[in-house]
């Protein structure tokens, strides 16, 4: 993943994807069920959550079946599903709808407010979800961050068109910006998230 600026659109996507999936290869056979930054869910809820919103967006977009499961109630239990094999489905799943696409579209469904974006906005809406929550996977399980100041930027664009709508139901409230926040920690504070936070 470049340090340099990502384009909006797929380059987002893609990156947040790739973020996502890294952060779930390298949980411990021991760590999911260890605390997040997300305080109401473990590792294995968290993942349970993003899949569900990459199926959603999907969904959105194809008109095929959502989640089978609700993703702002994730069970955390995964009996006999492997977490790699989960992601990757929903990471497939999305990443063909999107490609799918018209890219001369003016507006594609999206499955959250205001349910139509431009076809690039709404694939890069769609990264938010992934690269924050491998944020979250990461930290919880004492990984480095995955995010970076050039995945950092346009997220935070995206975010600020989307996010508002959906506080609180989905995002809590943001926290206020410090002087000395790089990229990685303005999009964090805006997503309601301590770019501090520790499990101890």
């Amino acid at each position: 993943m470049s340090e340099g600026t990502i384009s909006i659109g797929r380059d987002v996507l893609d990156a947040s994807h790739e973020a996502l999936r890294t952060a779930v290869r390298a949980v411990p056979a021991d760590g999911w069920h260890l605390p997040t930054p997300c305080a109401a869910w473990d590792v294995t809820q968290v993942l349970q959550h993003a899949v569900g919103d990459q199926i959603g967006y999907a969904a959105a977009l194809t008109g095929e079946p959502g989640p089978d499961f609700n993703p702002f109630t994730p069970s955390g239990e995964m009996e006999g599903v492997a977490p790699q094999a989960f992601l990757e489905d929903a990471l497939a799943r999305a990443a063909k709808a999107w490609a799918g696409a018209d890219r001369d579209a003016a507006e594609v469904p999206v499955p959250v407010p205001p349910h139509k974006l431009s076809p690039w906005s709404g694939s890069a809406a769609c990264g938010p979800d992934a690269a924050v929550h491998a944020w979250d996977i990461s930290v919880a399980t004492g990984r480095p961050s995955p995010l970076t100041p050039g995945l950092a930027r346009p997220l935070l664009k995206v975010a600020r068109e989307i996010v508002e709508p959906l506080r609180p139901r989905a995002y809590t409230a943001a926290l206020t910006p410090e002087q000395c926040d790089d990229d990685v920690a303005v999009l964090l504070r805006y997503l309601g998230r301590d770019p501090c936070w520790s499990a101890s």
